[in-house]
């Protein structure tokens, strides 16, 4: 990993307009960071290799107006803009695949770089469930552990509560400056003040659906290890579980009665292998077992806007896109398969995948697949 530095504020102020601009998630934003050496540089290209991939109407880019009002609003509420390969950037959260290029922090930074375990559950918990969950968020931040969750209502909410004189960390749906659900608003501003509230998405953003799987990435990707206290077979815990195994994390499970379809979820993972917990100890022995797998492994070498060579001409021929999008439909398919099927290069395909996905014509899948998404009009 390239040594932490700080980036200048007109890096800051690039880095947040690219984040924000139409179609660039995070992959296509490190790609492109790497293919064109600084955010100033890929801001400049992003029309032209939306044109490419088969845009009609002109790409959508963040304005530099737009990106200092976020961050002049962010710094009025006492928070701050933090950028991936800065010294405030969790360490953790960089290992994953997908990691934010910024980050809203409010409250503690310095809890950020801390070693974490998440605890999530069900919205709709039992009195015990509840209980056990404040308890265990508790002995975990009173063993020297943050504690993370996701601030929904039921064991997200207990877990913080039972962590905040020790030190919690809310990974928010909305913006960093959005309490939700409304219930926990005085939850939220205590965390906000004893706890750290985070956010990759723009303050005012209201969460929908769509933004909480990639939520729970990020609470799964801060942590060593998730626990689940309790959860119906089919929601977000067990989504915040799959990412944590895709990720090498520890997958913890408080075990429950058969009986309750809250503790199917949480019963599943226990047959699937998950340790089983009944207690803080148990948190703590899963965690020694499985340390220095995560944070130690080598990283990704993240592209952090260094002056680069200006790229070569790759603009690909006109048969290499129709090649690339003929083998490409609503289904994923991985990115390695289609460099086999289409025998291009792979540096040629990952142009051609960048401008379709600048185009709004293709979606990035977990596992490094991509499919094939409506054409943008």
């Amino acid at each position: 990993m390239a040594e932490p530095r700080v980036l200048s504020e007109a890096e800051r102020l690039d880095w947040l307009r690219l984040a924000r601009s139409e179609n660039v998630g995070p992959i296509t934003f490190f790609a492109l960071l790497e293919r064109y050496g600084s955010a100033a540089a890929v801001l400049d290209a992003l029309p032209e290799l939306a044109r490419r991939g088969g845009r009609r109407r002109p790409i959508k880019l963040c304005s530099a107006a737009a990106a200092e009002r976020e961050l002049a609003a962010l710094d009025r509420l006492g928070g701050r803009m933090i950028a991936l390969g800065e010294p405030a950037y969790p360490p953790a959260l960089a290992a994953v695949a997908d990691p934010p290029p910024v980050l809203g922090v409010r409250g503690r930074a310095d809890l950020l770089p801390r070693e974490a375990v998440a605890v999530v559950g069900a919205r709709n918990a039992s009195a015990g469930g509840l209980h056990f969950a404040e308890q265990l968020a508790a002995e975990l931040g009173a063993a020297g552990l943050v504690v993370v969750s996701g601030m929904a209502r039921g064991i997200d909410a207990r877990a913080h509560a039972g962590a905040l004189a020790t030190g919690t960390v809310a990974i928010m749906g909305g913006g960093a400056d959005v309490p939700y659900p409304k219930e926990n608003r005085a939850l939220f501003e205590r965390l906000v003040v004893e706890g750290a509230v985070i956010s990759e998405v723009p303050l005012g953003t209201v969460p929908i659906g769509k933004h909480f799987p990639r939520r729970n990435r990020i609470i799964a990707g801060l942590a060593r290890g998730v626990v689940v206290v309790e959860g119906a077979a089919r929601s977000g815990s067990l989504i915040t579980a799959r990412l944590a195994l895709e990720q090498g994390r520890e997958v913890m499970a408080v075990p429950g009665s058969p009986l309750d379809p809250r503790s199917r979820g949480p019963n599943r993972l226990i047959r699937q292998g998950a340790a089983l917990v009944e207690s803080a100890d148990d948190v703590l022995d899963a965690l020694a077992e499985g340390r220095g797998r995560v944070l130690d492994e080598p990283r990704r070498e993240w592209p952090l806007g260094a002056a680069a060579d200006a790229p070569e001409e790759d603009d690909a021929p006109g048969d290499a896109r129709e090649a690339v999008t003929a083998l490409l439909g609503s289904s994923p398919v991985p990115v390695d398969l289609l460099v086999r099927q289409s025998r291009l290069t792979a540096p040629m395909v990952a142009t051609i995948l960048l401008e379709l996905e600048l185009a709004g014509r293709l979606e990035r899948q977990p596992g490094n697949r991509v499919s094939l998404s409506r054409p943008a009009a």
